[in-house]
């Protein structure tokens, strides 16, 4: 028989007992980033803008994972708002561990064209959103290991049509993890982003489809036939990264976003040419 203290062992999950906050988590990759946190045992807040009956689903999903899960509203384009949300969650758990900023939205439309209200409330949503979450979690965070991880996108470093507007928000995260990093590393907190390349999700289909006009299923497919893994990326995909940042032992680790893209970026323009090698 094994014995008790080997039996404990193998039951623990590593986020036992933490807690994490996932803004938009109620689908795509917030939604799989909280589904994965809570299978490692961490009990998870998640935010929301609309949708109440799928915030409940994936809540009562959390709990499957014998963990507790809470959903809050939040209007993230008013970060004003966010103190107060966060605050709740200091009232519910007593403690803030991780806070994954994943929530991001904008107008999908050439610099050009896109209006003083549109570029407001993409940086409001991406941006000072951010900002305002970490400061108001800090509080909750101090005196253990905290995690921050911001969730980027590849329109931070590649122009993409229509992409410039959320492109210039999603770059100024990445520079805010970077200064964020060297402030909160003597809290014991760490930084982090990730940057997923073309992952399957229904914002990929929507800016594909209509954004671009293709086909989802083709592009998708050339796509991965010229990724070094040979296959598109998945919202677990991400998820698992962002597992691991969050973990005890990615506490060297900080100030950096991951481009988790199954190495499309480093093949040259060449090879990416209809019959390249």
């Amino acid at each position: 028989p094994r014995l008790p203290g080997l039996m404990a062992a193998a039951t623990t999950r590593p986020l036992d007992g933490r807690v994490a906050v996932v803004t938009g988590g109620t689908r795509g990759i917030g939604r799989a980033v909280a589904l994965r946190l809570a299978r490692d045992g961490a009990h998870c807040v998640l935010t929301y803008r609309r949708s109440a009956g799928l915030a409940a689903e994936v809540v009562a999903q959390l709990q499957l994972e014998g963990v507790k899960g809470l959903a809050l509203p939040l209007e993230l384009a008013r970060p004003s708002d966010v103190p107060a949300v966060v605050e709740r969650v200091g009232e519910a758990f007593g403690r803030v561990d991780i806070l994954v900023a994943n929530a991001a939205a904008t107008s999908f439309r050439p610099l050009m064209e896109q209006k003083e209200h549109n570029i407001r409330r993409t940086f409001a949503i991406s941006v000072d959103s951010f900002i305002a979450a970490v400061q108001a979690a800090l509080p909750l965070m101090r005196g253990r290991p905290g995690r921050i991880v911001a969730i980027s996108g590849i329109d931070s470093f590649q122009a993409m049509p229509e992409h410039g507007l959320l492109g210039g928000a999603k770059a100024a995260v990445e520079s805010l993890v970077r200064s964020l990093a060297l402030e909160l590393g003597p809290e014991g907190i760490t930084v982090n982003g990730v940057n997923p390349g073309m992952i399957i999700t229904d914002s990929s289909r929507l800016y594909i489809e209509q954004g671009l006009g293709r086909n989802y299923e083709a592009t998708m497919a050339a796509l991965a036939a010229k990724t070094p893994v040979r296959r598109s990326g998945t919202t677990e995909d991400v998820a698992d990264c962002v597992a691991w940042i969050v973990s005890d032992g990615a506490g060297f680790l900080t100030g950096q976003t991951i481009l988790l893209d199954g190495g499309l970026t480093i093949v040259s323009p060449l090879a990416r040419l209809e019959g390249g090698a």
